[in-house]
């Protein structure tokens, strides 16, 4: 049964990806993706009841599956060399070509006949959560993409559906995913690793104009980069450890200084892989792409990779140079990106800010590496998850209907989409206010980081920020108007239950946040007493949870603020603002220079003289550089 679960995790999305390129009816195609994700569901939930576990991947009885995945690797790297010929894209080329000349020379003249991990699938509670998330936030996602991607061709107004390529792409993305934090072989991890370099790029340019065409090829060269670190890392480790199980080598720990050299080249592919500064282009460059592309790649799947490649690795590194520059490294992208989050009025873009600096916090508490970091990583990484999947569809949801993704165009959007205007709002709340997981991770990367003053600036300071762009954006979305006069909002229901599916699993996450504690983290922290080392801010001086209290409280406010707000608006009426005496006849209008008529526009200040892209990306990407330089430098 534990064989089937694991196979059924990796094997199944792939064989659905294949049923929805050569099927293309419509309902068929919808039938196997509602299917797929009600299976994943089920299996990924199954496995919480074997956790940790050691198993092998089975296709087919008597297949060596370390030879398929051996050729897939060549195959797979001639197909991207062959995408960089057609683009005329020398760097890809280059980065790949460089990978097989490295792969071909490890399996054909160093590896030995035992090479191979003895277990090439490994389960422990880490790889279980990132298995949930990919399994059940990534099928949301994708049963989001049905009725999206029909509007989204209808909008464009495409000959040909490239629907069924799209799903596609999708499932093998997921069961690369599954397969790749499943993964106990190094070879195997950058197997999968590679496919989602793959996936991207395809994702990105879906829509196969000029600006995804390009955007796509900065994400293929860019994860290249990370491929050749990370192949450049594993060839390193066999040298000085001579096996590639990964929890071996975790086990034997570091042996002497040589081995943080290739560990931090891991960490350098996991950088790459989640977006970290000077690595961001590729993620922000995703933003063209459909939204379920945007929400799998931001939320569930591709950034996931690199901050559970650091994680995992996490035990090799620890009390090192190295540690504290994943530290440093991650605190100062988690600051920059809240810094350039807020300059931003673009939805698409505050997400995608937010993420890269959400991640940077994740990476700084591995680099701090203490027992209270890597919970708080862990715990940050289940709710990011789902509340920034669930922000995602939102929007992708209200550009649709109102034909935007400024936040300064989503004022009064609760008379157009009552529903979907709720429902970002407090997906939005989650990010910020307690009893929400968002908050409780964050005071805890926080006070873990006490022992280092640079360090628990940069990420109090981040922290600070993020509250004024989340805060801003919420301000304008509950500024509307709840006077009963919306306008009944014409949602689908495989566009409405996703939403609502999200937010109450981010409220349910939040308030059970004690029980995944106790149930997840605790286990893998042997050695420890988990709740003196541990306690936080999830236990007070008598050793029961704070959070309950917390929820409590926090509904009541909600509840009064929205009574409030609806007894306030009946009584409210909207007027346009006095021009001082120049107002023009039309509303809103006033006679300016040459008496020619102006709108009068008020919008939120966006500080982008301080903290706009054109300001501040330069000096952060060489900052970053720098940052990385040293980290690297403190593994020799």
């Amino acid at each position: 049964m534990l064989n089937q679960l694991l196979n059924t995790l990796i094997l199944l999305p792939l064989a659905t990806a294949l049923v929805c390129y050569a099927i293309r009816i419509t309902i068929v195609r919808q039938f196997f993706v509602l299917a797929t994700g009600i299976i994943l569901t089920v299996c990924s939930l199954m496995l919480m009841s074997y956790v940790p576990v050691t198993s092998a991947i089975r296709v087919f009885s008597g297949v060596d599956v370390n030879l398929i995945v051996q050729i897939a690797d060549f195959v797979l790297l001639g197909a991207i060399i062959l995408i960089a010929i057609q683009h005329k894209n020398l760097i890809i080329a280059t980065l790949c070509a460089a990978q097989m000349a490295i792969l071909g020379y490890f399996e054909f003249y160093m590896m030995g006949p035992d090479h191979v991990a003895k277990a090439t699938l490994f389960c422990d509670n880490l790889s279980l959560i990132l298995v949930l998330i990919i399994s059940i936030v990534g099928s949301i996602i994708c049963i989001y993409a049905i009725p999206y991607m029909k509007n989204h061709e209808n909008h464009l107004k495409v000959d040909k559906s490239k629907q069924p390529r799209f799903f596609m792409l999708l499932f093998v993305f997921l069961g690369a995913m599954n397969g790749l934090v499943l993964a106990n072989d190094l070879l195997h991890l950058y197997f999968f690793f590679e496919v989602t370099t793959l996936c991207s790029f395809l994702l990105i340019g879906h829509d196969g104009d000029e600006v995804s065409v390009k955007n796509s090829i900065t994400a293929l060269w860019m994860n290249s980069l990370g491929g050749l670190a990370l192949l450049a890392g594993i060839v390193a480790i066999y040298n000085i450890d001579h096996t590639l199980d990964i929890q071996k080598i975790i086990s034997l720990g570091g042996v002497g200084p040589g081995i943080l050299i290739p560990v931090g080249l891991l960490c350098l592919a996991g950088f790459v892989k989640a977006a970290q500064f000077p690595f961001q282009k590729w993620l922000l460059g995703a933003m063209v792409a459909p939204t379920p592309t945007s929400a799998l790649l931001h939320s569930s799947t591709m950034v996931k990779a690199g901050v559970y490649i650091v994680i995992r690795f996490s035990p090799l590194y620890q009390d090192t140079l190295l540690s504290t520059g994943i530290a440093l490294c991650g605190a100062f992208t988690f600051l920059a990106g809240a810094a350039l989050a807020m300059g931003q009025s673009n939805g698409k873009k505050v997400l995608a800010y937010s993420t890269i600096s959400n991640l940077g916090l994740i990476i700084a508490c591995a680099g701090i590496n203490t027992e209270s970091a890597i919970t708080a990583a862990i715990l940050l990484i289940i709710f990011h998850a789902v509340s920034k999947a669930l922000l995602f569809l939102c929007v992708g949801s209200i550009e649709q209907h109102i034909g935007s993704r400024d936040i300064e165009d989503m004022r009064g959007l609760y008379g157009e989409m009552p529903k979907t205007s709720i429902i970002i709002t407090l997906g939005i709340l989650t990010m910020i206010l307690p009893p929400f997981g968002m908050l409780l991770g964050k005071w805890m990367a926080i006070e873990s980081a006490s022992g280092n003053l640079f360090i628990i600036l940069l990420l109090a300071l981040g922290s600070a920020i993020t509250v004024v762009y989340w805060a801003r954006w919420a301000g304008i979305l509950m500024g509307s108007s709840f006077d009963g006069n919306s306008k009944p909002e014409k949602l689908s229901l495989m566009a409405f239950m996703p939403l609502a599916v999200l937010l109450i699993a981010a409220i349910l996450l939040s308030f059970t946040a004690p029980l995944i504690y106790s149930s997840f983290i605790i286990p893998d922290m042997s050695g420890t007493e988990p709740f003196s080392v541990l306690n936080g801010i999830f236990a007070n001086q008598s050793g029961s949870f704070v959070l309950y209290p917390l929820s409590v409280i926090s509904m009541i406010v909600f509840l009064f603020a929205i009574l409030r707000s609806r007894s306030v608006s009946k009584k409210t009426k909207v007027v346009a603002p006095y021009m001082s005496g120049i107002q023009a006849e039309k509303a809103g209008t006033y006679i300016g220079p040459m008496d020619k008529i102006v709108s009068a526009i008020q919008s939120n200040y966006y500080l982008n003289a301080f903290v706009g892209e054109n300001r501040l990306t330069g000096f952060v990407n060489a900052a970053a550089g720098i940052l990385i330089v040293l980290m690297i430098g403190g593994a020799f």
